[in-house]
C-alpha cells in the first residue's frame, strides 16, 4: 500500500498484500458480500461527550430492502448496543441536552412517513412524538430540552395527519399542478408549492405542534437554536425568483409561535447546507456556495453572520479547499470541519478569528461525518481496505469505536490501492488511485478499467469502494480512478477549468490516465475498458466518442445529448447561467452534445443503464445513446431498473447491476484476443 502509516493510525490492524491475503486463506469478494456490508452513519455526540449515537444500515435480503437501527457506544468503546431493532427504519439520531434521551426519525409498521421518536438511553420502547402527514427533514432540540423545532414538508397541503376518509384509497391521484421554475428533483419527483418545508415547534411533554412563523410561503430548512434558547436561525427563501438565482437567505426568529423573522444575510446555496450558532451566540455559522454559473464547481466555504449587525465574514476565504460538516468546536473560538483535499477528507479545527485550519490526523482515509461533545470529537471514516466505521479523534490519531464489518473484512482479499500521478496532454499534473487485481503478479499486464467518478465536483478518495474498484479487482482487473479537472480536492482553479467546456479537458485527463497504466506495464493496451455513473457515465460517452481504444464501456445514468436534458432533468438553473438558454446559444449546446451528434464515431461496445424514476440524469439520456448505437450497428444493450432513482436502493438490483458490470467487461476484455 502507498500510505500504510495512515491505516495504522486508524487501528485497522495487520495489512496483507493481495497475494499474502489469498495465501492466508482469505477469499475473493462475491456479490453476496454486498448484502453483508453494514453502513455506519449519522454520528451524534452527547453534550458531555461520553456517548455517541449513530445508525447502522443493513440488508434484509428476504424483503429486498435495507433496514436501519440506532446504536450507541460509550467513549471508551467498551459498551455498545442497538437501541432499536433492524425491523424498522431509523435515521438522524440526536441526544436530548441532558443526555437522558435519544431522539430519531423512524418509520414503523405501516406508517408512510417518518415520525419523530424518543428513547430513554437506559432502555425501553421508543415513544412516538409526532403523527404528521408530511415529511420531517431537519429537527433540533432546544437547549433546555423542552421543545424541538422541525422542518416539515406538508403532504397534500396538510401538516397534521388527516382523518381517514372512507373509500379515499380507491380515488385516482390528484393532478400535479406546477408553477415553479425548479419543478422536478430526484427522489422528490415533481415539485409543487406544497413541497416547501415549514418550521414547526413541538412541545416535548404535551406533543403540541405550532407554526414557528407563517409569514413566508417559501421553504424553511436547517433550523438551529441559539445557546440561550431565545432564537432560531434557519435557511429560507425570499421569493420564487430564488429558484432562478440560486440565492437563499439566513434568518433569525424569536423561538415562539407566529414570530416575525429577521433576515441576517443573503448567500448562494452551497452543495451541503449547514447552520449553527457559535458557542457565545453572537454569530451564526453557515455554509455558502457560488453564483449559479459555477454551481457545478462549488467548494463550500464557512461564513459567519453577526446576529446584532448582520455583518458577514468568511473565515475559510483563504482555504482553497471545500469544507464539510461544520460542528461546534471543542476549544473556545473554534469549530470543527472536514476538509476535502487531494484523495482524502480529514477532520480539522478551524480558528474562527483567523481562519487558521489545523489538521487533526494524518493518513490515507476519508472522514464523511462528525460530531462533538465537550472535548470529544467522533468521525465516521473509511480507508481503501476498511468500510466506514466510527472513530474517536484523539492526539492526532483515530481510535476505533465500532467494528460492524470486521467479520466480513477478515474473510475477503482486496486489491492493493496506491496513489498515482501523471501529466495530462497540456502538462497539467493529474492525480488518481490505482487498484491492482487481487491476484496481481509484477510484470504481468492486466485488462484495465477506467472507472470515472460522478459530479463533476467530487473526487475519488481513499475509502473502501467495495462495489466498484474492489469488485473489478476481485475479477482480475486493474482499476484506475482518475481525478480529472472539474473535480474537487485540488482547488478552485482546477475545478472551474471545465466551465461551459464539458468533455474536453476531462477526456484528455482520462486518456492520459490510460496512457499511464499502459506505460507503467500494468494495463494491456488491447484490453482497456471505461465506465462510470452520473457524470462518470456522461464522461464515458464523451470519451468513447473521442477515442476508439476502449474495447468495452458502461455508461450508467449518463447522457450524450445535453440539449435534450433541458427541462428533463433538475439542473435548469445551472444550464441557464453556465451555458445560456438553448434558443440563444444553440451552438454551445450542440457542441457539448457531441457524443450524440457524432455517435458515428463510436466503435466501442457500450452497456447503458439507469433507473426509470431518475430525475437527476433521466434514463432518456441512456435511451438516446442506446438507440443511436443500435441504429449504427454498434454492439450495445440498455438495462432499465424499475422504481429506482439516480442512486439505487433495492439490494437485488445492486447485485444484478454488479454482475452485469462484470459480464459486460468479461465479454469484451477477457475473450480470446483477435
Amino acid at each position: 500500500m502507498a500510505k500504510n502509516a495512515g491505516f495504522v493510525l486508524l487501528g485497522v490492524g495487520m495489512l496483507l498484500t493481495a497475494g499474502a491475503a489469498l495465501a492466508a486463506g482469505r477469499r475473493p469478494l462475491t456479490v453476496d458480500d454486498f448484502d453483508r456490508l453494514q453502513e455506519v452513519a449519522s454520528p451524534a455526540c452527547s453534550t458531555d461527550g461520553e456517548w455517541v449515537a449513530y445508525t447502522v444500515t443493513s440488508v434484509d435480503r428476504d424483503a429486498d430492502e435495507t433496514r436501519s437501527a440506532v446504536w450507541i457506544v460509550n467513549w471508551a468503546g467498551t459498551q455498545r448496543w442497538a437501541m432499536t431493532t433492524t425491523t424498522e427504519q431509523a435515521s438522524a439520531p440526536q441526544f436530548s441536552p441532558d443526555g437522558r434521551y435519544v431522539s430519531f426519525l423512524g418509520t414503523r409498521g405501516s406508517d408512510a412517513k417518518a415520525q419523530l421518536y424518543l428513547l430513554d438511553r437506559r432502555g425501553g420502547e421508543p415513544r412516538q412524538l409526532t403523527h404528521l402527514a408530511g415529511d420531517i427533514g431537519d429537527y433540533a432540540w432546544s437547549p433546555d430540552g423542552t421543545r424541538i423545532v422541525l422542518s416539515v414538508t406538508p403532504s397534500d397541503g396538510a401538516i397534521e395527519e388527516p382523518a381517514h376518509r372512507e373509500g379515499s384509497a380507491a380515488k385516482a391521484p390528484k393532478p400535479i399542478v406546477i408553477g415553479a421554475f425548479h419543478f422536478k428533483e430526484d427522489k422528490v419527483g415533481y415539485v409543487t408549492s406544497q413541497d416547501r418545508p415549514r418550521l414547526m415547534l413541538l412541545d416535548v411533554e404535551s406533543h403540541a405542534l405550532s407554526a414557528l412563523t407563517t409569514q413566508s410561503p417559501y421553504a424553511q430548512t436547517h433550523p438551529a437554536w441559539s445557546p440561550d434558547g431565545a432564537h432560531i436561525a434557519y435557511i429560507g427563501h425570499e421569493s420564487a425568483d430564488d429558484e432562478r438565482t440560486g440565492l437563499a437567505d439566513l434568518y433569525a426568529v424569536d423561538a415562539r409561535a407566529g414570530a416575525a423573522p429577521r433576515r441576517l444575510a443573503e448567500f448562494y446555496l452551497p452543495n451541503y447546507a449547514n447552520v449553527l450558532y457559535t458557542a457565545d451566540g453572537r454569530q451564526v455559522a453557515y455554509t455558502i456556495g457560488l453564483e449559479p454559473r459555477l454551481s457545478a464547481y462549488i467548494h463550500d466555504r464557512l461564513a459567519l453572520a453577526d446576529v446584532a449587525t448582520g455583518t458577514v465574514s468568511i473565515p475559510t476565504q483563504a482555504l482553497d479547499r471545500a469544507i464539510a460538516a461544520p460542528v461546534g468546536g471543542t476549544v473556545p473560538g473554534t469549530m470543527r470541519v472536514l476538509v476535502e483535499d487531494d484523495r482524502v477528507q480529514y477532520p480539522a479545527q478551524l480558528q474562527l478569528s483567523t481562519g487558521h485550519v489545523e489538521r487533526s490526523s494524518n493518513g490515507a482515509f476519508s472522514a464523511t461525518e462528525q460530531c462533538t461533545g465537550a472535548s470529544h470529537v467522533a468521525v465516521v471514516a473509511s480507508t481503501d481496505t476498511s468500510p466506514g466505521e466510527l472513530y474517536a479523534v484523539e492526539a492526532g490519531k483515530l481510535r476505533r469505536l465500532s467494528g460492524h464489518n470486521d467479520a466480513l473484512m477478515a474473510e475477503i482479499a482486496l486489491g492493493d490501492a496506491s496513489d498515482v500521478e501523471f501529466p495530462s496532454r497540456d502538462g497539467t499534473k493529474i492525480h488518481g488511485i490505482l487498484v491492482k487485481p487481487v491476484d496481481y503478479q509484477a510484470g504481468r499486464r492486466y485488462p484495465t478499467i477506467l472507472w470515472v467518478h460522478g459530479g463533476p465536483v467530487g473526487q475519488d478518495q481513499h475509502e473502501l469502494s467495495l462495489d466498484r474498484r474492489q469488485w473489478f479487482a476481485a475479477h482480475g482487473y486493474a482499476v484506475l480512478s482518475v481525478n480529472y479537472r472539474g473535480g474537487s480536492g485540488r482547488g478552485a482553479k482546477f475545478q472551474r477549468s471545465i466551465q461551459a467546456d464539458w468533455g474536453h479537458l476531462e477526456v484528455e485527463d482520462l486518456l492520459a490516465g490510460a496512457d499511464y497504466v499502459v506505460r507503467a506495464g500494468i494495463a494491456d493496451p488491447g484490453r482497456l475498458g471505461i465506465g462510470g455513473w452520473s457524470y462518470g457515465g456522461i464522461l464515458t460517452d464523451y470519451t468513447i466518442a473521442s477515442d476508439t481504444r476502449f474495447r468495452a464501456a458502461i455508461s450508467g445514468a449518463g447522457s450524450g445529448n445535453q440539449l435534450s436534458m433541458f427541462g428533463s432533468d433538475q439542473y435548469a438553473m445551472q444550464y441557464v447561467h453556465e451555458l445560456g438558454e438553448p434558443w440563444k446559444t444553440p451552438d454551445a449546446w450542440v457542441r457539448l452534445s457531441y457524443p450524440f451528434f457524432h455517435a458515428d464515431r463510436i466503435k466501442t461496445p457500450t452497456l447503458f443503464m439507469g433507473g426509470d424514476k431518475d430525475f437527476n440524469v433521466p434514463i432518456s439520456g441512456g435511451e438516446q445513446m442506446y438507440q443511436a448505437l443500435r441504429t449504427l450497428g454498434v454492439d450495445t444493450e440498455l438495462v432499465v431498473y424499475p422504481g429506482q432513482y439516480h442512486e439505487f436502493t433495492r439490494p437485488s438490483y445492486l447485485r444484478d447491476r454488479a454482475e452485469r458490470f462484470i459480464a459486460w467487461y468479461d465479454r469484451y476484455l477477457k475473450a480470446t484476443r483477435e
